[in-house]
C-alpha cells in the first residue's frame, strides 16, 4: 500500500467526496428538494461517511481509526437505505437510485478493506 500522509490521499474518502456532492446535486431538484426531513437526513448521513474517515485518520490509535471507519461505512448504508425511500416516493428516478446506491456500496466496500487491512497490519 502506498504511503498515506493525509486523509485526502485515501481512495475511500476521495469517493466518499464524491458521493457527497452526487447526493447534494440529486437532492436539490423536484419534489427531494421541498421534503426537509429526508434531505437533511441523507445529506447528513452522507457527510457523516466522509467526515468520520477524515476524524478517524486524525485520531491517534489504529483502534479509533477503525472505530470511525465502521461509523463510517454504517452511514453509508443509511444513505443506501434512504435512497429507497427517494425511490418509493419518486423523487429519484430508478436509474439514479440505482447509480448512487452503487457509489455508496464502492465508499462502504473501500472503507472495510481498510479496516481489514488495518486489522491485518502488525
Amino acid at each position: 500500500m502506498a504511503k498515506v500522509d493525509k486523509f485526502e490521499d485515501l481512495i475511500c474518502w476521495q469517493k466518499a467526496r464524491l458521493l457527497v456532492k452526487e447526493i447534494y446535486q440529486a437532492i436539490n431538484k423536484g419534489d427531494f428538494s421541498k421534503d426537509y426531513d429526508v434531505k437533511s437526513q441523507i445529506r447528513r448521513a452522507s457527510l457523516s461517511s466522509m467526515s468520520n474517515i477524515a476524524e478517524g485518520f486524525g485520531r491517534f490509535s489504529k483502534k479509533e481509526f477503525v472505530r470511525f471507519l465502521e461509523i463510517s461505512t454504517s452511514s453509508a448504508s443509511e444513505v443506501k437505505s434512504i435512497l429507497y425511500v427517494a425511490l418509493d416516493l419518486g423523487y429519484l428516478p430508478k436509474d439514479q437510485v440505482q447509480s448512487l446506491q452503487s457509489l455508496t456500496e464502492e465508499v462502504k466496500a473501500l472503507g472495510l478493506g481498510l479496516i481489514k487491512y488495518l486489522n491485518t497490519r502488525k
